[in-house]
C-alpha cells in the first residue's frame, strides 16, 4: 500500500516509464488520484486566501471554498469525459479509469509547488514577485508536460496525434459546456412555461 502513494512521485521524474506502468502494470489507484484532486482543491483555496497581497488579486470578501471545489473538480472531470469521448473515436487505447488516474497524477507538481509558494509569497518584496510567478508557471508547465506524456502513453499515440487529441479535447470541452448550458436554458424555459400554465389554471 505504501508503494501506491510513492508511485505518483515516480511519475514526476520518470513520466514515460511511470505512465507505462500505470497502464500495463496496473500501478495507478483511483483512491490516490482522488486524494491528489482533493489536495489541488485545498492548494487552490489556500492560494486564494493566504497568498501575499503583492501576488493575490482575489477579494477575500467573495472567496468561497465551495466555488474552489466546483471550479476545480468540474473542469477535471469535464476534461476526462471529453478526452475519453475524443480518444474513443480516434482509436485510443486508454480506458476512462486510466484517463482519470493519469490526469490526477499529472496535477501533483501544481500541488507540490503552489502550497509552499503560497506561504513564501507572504514574505516577498515587490522585486521578488517575479520569482513567485516563475515558479508558478513552472508548476503549470510541468503539469502540462505530464498531461501530454500521460495522454500519449495510455492511448499509445504518436507525438503528433497526442497533440491533436489534446486540442480536440479542449474543443470537446467547449462543446459539452455549450450543450449543457443550452439544455439548462431549455429546461428552465419549459419549467416556467408549465408553471405559468399552472398559475393560469389555479387562478381561474
Amino acid at each position: 500500500m505504501r508503494h501506491e502513494w510513492k508511485f505518483p512521485f515516480h511519475i514526476l521524474f520518470h513520466p514515460f516509464d511511470g505512465f507505462w506502468d500505470l497502464k500495463y502494470e496496473n500501478r495507478g489507484r483511483m483512491r490516490v488520484a482522488m486524494v491528489i484532486l482533493l489536495l489541488l482543491v485545498v492548494a487552490t483555496s489556500l492560494m486564494k486566501q493566504f497568498s501575499g497581497f503583492l501576488v493575490n488579486y482575489y477579494d477575500p470578501r467573495y472567496l468561497n471554498t465551495l466555488d474552489d471545489l466546483m471550479f476545480t473538480v468540474l473542469p477535471f472531470f469535464l476534461f476526462c469525459v471529453a478526452n475519453w469521448s475524443v480518444t474513443t473515436l480516434m482509436e485510443g487505447e486508454g480506458k476512462f479509469r486510466e484517463i482519470v488516474i493519469a490526469t490526477a497524477y499529472a496535477l501533483l507538481p501544481m500541488i507540490l509547488i503552489n502550497i509552499p509558494l503560497t506561504f513564501i509569497s507572504r514574505f516577498l518584496t515587490n522585486e521578488e514577485t517575479a520569482f513567485y510567478w516563475m515558479l508558478n508557471s513552472f508548476g503549470a508547465l510541468w503539469f502540462l508536460w505530464l498531461l501530454f506524456v500521460g495522454n500519449m502513453t495510455i492511448h499509445q499515440y504518436t507525438v503528433t496525434k497526442a497533440v491533436v487529441t489534446l486540442l480536440l479535447t479542449v474543443a470537446a470541452m467547449g462543446i459539452i459546456v455549450f450543450l449543457g448550458a443550452l439544455a439548462l436554458v431549455i429546461c428552465m424555459d419549459m419549467y416556467w412555461f408549465v408553471y405559468d400554465i399552472y398559475r393560469e389554471l389555479i387562478f381561474r
